[in-house]
Parts: structure tokens; sequence; C-alpha cells
């Protein structure tokens, strides 16, 4: 039995519980008395290392991330730090460089710390494996008093999350892109054992199957160097597609460097669309068209969601739309080749053929649309 099973038999908060069971705090007489009976119903025992963790003064909190040299996860933490010292609390900010099993190392280091809360602020994998490893170092810290967020889906974590909207948000961006006219389109994508990697490759190709349309799909690592060598994939295709979606503005930026170094214009050529709306691409030549994502605010939603009390019942999720915003790197497609101009009739046709064909020459050569 654990403390989170009395709280939901006596009908009250994970908090409650706790105060009343480690004796930290006062609590009405009616309400301590509903857990006291709770837990003598369900035999439950306190963990001594629980309530030595419980009872902590510590003032840090973890914040584990993939890479923090990646501006997505900078600008992430930058809101996690100003409302972390707003409540004088200490920020400890670990890099996993999207290692899964350094991602729950760090977590029991942490643990080890006994840190006030844990923020995890990477994208959750597509893992069973990792999805119970991770359970099994998130779920004793919890019970003993340990406060959990995240930032983007975690599929099997019951913890409070900022989840931004990414399937959405890449969905609202394929409509875009159709609209300006693009028909021919290709996705460079990271690893898709990544939730927010698969949440908008699945967003974008589904808006596109909508129309009829199937991508061609170039994966590629989850940065920069991984945008620059899928786009370099992407141009032996043929035909050429005319809108390249990144994943990842971080993506895009590779990307972007790749085809002018290949000297294909953006957008005369191939359009370019970026994710997230990192602080940098508003100021690319040209301009990255991207979604718009809150970052700081995500960091700070975050933040305070792990100073908030814990539910007893069910854990929070504060769902973040992104907004398209398109900028000078997507265009309408290229037009069509123009056709060739009709073969003026030669003085033998001519003679063969009369006025006539003089005529037709000159209806045919109206009639051609502009180009």
């Amino acid at each position: 039995m654990t403390l989170r099973d009395v709280a939901r038999r006596a009908g009250v908060s994970l908090a409650t519980a706790s105060r009343v069971l480690n004796g930290t705090a006062q609590v009405r007489a009616d309400l301590r008395e509903r857990v006291l009976a709770a837990a003598a119903e369900l035999a439950y025992a306190p963990n001594a290392h629980a309530q030595a963790l419980a009872s902590a003064s510590s003032k840090a909190i973890g914040v584990i991330c993939h890479d923090v040299s990646d501006p997505y996860f900078a600008a992430i933490s930058r809101g996690v730090m100003r409302t972390a010292a707003e409540h004088g609390l200490l920020v400890m900010l670990a890099s996993t460089f999207r290692d899964p099993d350094r991602e729950i190392e760090y977590i029991a280091m942490l643990r080890a710390q006994r840190a006030r809360a844990i923020l995890l602020i990477g994208s959750g994998f597509e893992d069973r494996a990792w999805e119970r490893a991770m359970a099994a170092e998130l779920d004793p810290y919890v019970r003993a008093g340990g406060r959990v967020a995240v930032v983007s889906r975690h599929r099997s974590l019951r913890v409070d999350t900022v989840q931004p909207q990414n399937r959405e948000g890449a969905a609202a961006l394929a409509r875009a892109l159709l609209d300006l006219g693009h028909r021919d389109f290709a996705v460079l994508t990271g690893p898709r054992s990544l939730t927010t990697v698969a949440d908008r490759l699945a967003g974008f190709t589904g808006a596109l199957a909508d129309a009829g349309l199937r991508p061609r799909v170039v994966e590629g690592g989850f940065t920069r160097d991984g945008g620059y060598a899928a786009a370099t994939e992407l141009l032996r295709l043929d035909p050429r597609p005319t809108c390249v979606f990144a994943v990842t503005d971080v993506m895009a930026i590779g990307a972007l460097t790749a085809l002018r170094d290949h000297g294909v214009d953006v957008p005369g050529e191939v359009s370019l669309a970026g994710f997230d709306d990192i602080p940098i691409v508003a100021d690319l030549t040209p301009p990255l068209t991207t979604v718009s994502l809150p970052l700081d605010e995500m960091g700070e939603r975050a933040m305070r969601l792990a100073l908030k009390e814990p539910r007893a019942s069910r854990s929070r999720i504060e769902r973040i739309a992104g907004r398209v915003i398109l900028r000078a790197s997507t265009a309408p497609p290229p037009s069509a080749p123009a056709p060739r101009a009709p073969r003026p009739a030669s003085s033998a046709d001519r003679r063969r053929h009369g006025a006539s064909a003089e005529h037709r020459t000159a209806a045919d050569s109206s009639a051609a649309p502009a180009r």
C-alpha cells in the first residue's frame, strides 16, 4: 500500500495524507481521523527513507533536458529558472543528449540529492522498457513527497504535464502551405521514437493525406547537423519537392544552410518551414516560417505545476496551442516551365498550306496562357 492509496481511500489530497502520517503540520480533526482509519484499514506502513525525503528542506530543483545548447531547451529552462528564482529555489540543469538510460540515471541522482522537484523538459520516448524504468524511479519519489512535472507528451507517466499541441500545430502548418499552392512536399524528421517527432510527423502527414497527398520523409538527427544531412539527401530526390517541413527549427536551420550551399534558392525554388519559433529564426535570411510555441511560458507553467500540491486522483495537463507564422522562407511554388513558342511556318509550309497556316499559327500563339 502506498501513501497515494491511503489518500484515495480517505478522500483527501496526497499532501493532507502526508501531513497526517508524517506529523509535519496541523490537520483538521475529521480529516486526520479519516486518514488514520484508511491507513489502518490498508495496513499502510510509512517508509523511513520516504519520510526523510518528505521532511527534507532542499531548495534544489532538478531540470533534465535533451541538450541545453538547443535554443528550444534553453528558452524553456529560462522560464523554469525565472519562476524558481521567485520562490528562492536553485535549479540544477542536466543534458541527456537524448540517451534514455542517462535520463533515468539523472533522476536516480536527483532522488539521492533529495531534490524538491524534478522537471523533464524533453520529449518522451516511445519505448515500453524506458517507460517502466522511468516509472520505477519516479513513483517512489512522488510517494515520498517529491514533485514531478514534464513538458511534452510522456505516454505512461502519471505526472503533471505541460503539453504543446504538436500534432495540431503541424496540421495547421500543412494546411497553410497547401493554401500557398504547394502539392509536392518533403519532411525532415528526427528519430520517430521521440514522442515530439511522432506527433508532429503525424499531424503534418495527416493534413496532407486529407488533401490526397503523401510527402517524402527523410530521417536525420534531431539537430542542426541532422537537418543539414537530411536536406543534402533530399536534394538527390527526383523530382525535387517544392516545399520542405523540418519538424524542429534547429533542423530547419541546418536544412537552410544545406540548400544555400547547393545553390538552391529559398523560397524561389524550394520553400522551407520549421517548428518551435526559437528566437533566432526571425533573423535568418530569409526569416523562417514556423509554428510558434511560447517556450518561456511553457517553462514557467511546468515550474508552477511542480510547486502546487499534487492531486490525489489524477494528474493535471496544461495544453499549449501553437501558432503558424508565415515568413519569407515560404512562398507559392515556382511556376511550371513556360511552353515552347509555336514554330514559325516556313516558306514551304506557306506555299503548301497557303494563308491558312499563317492564321493557325497566330491563333495558337494568342491562345497560349501567360506565364
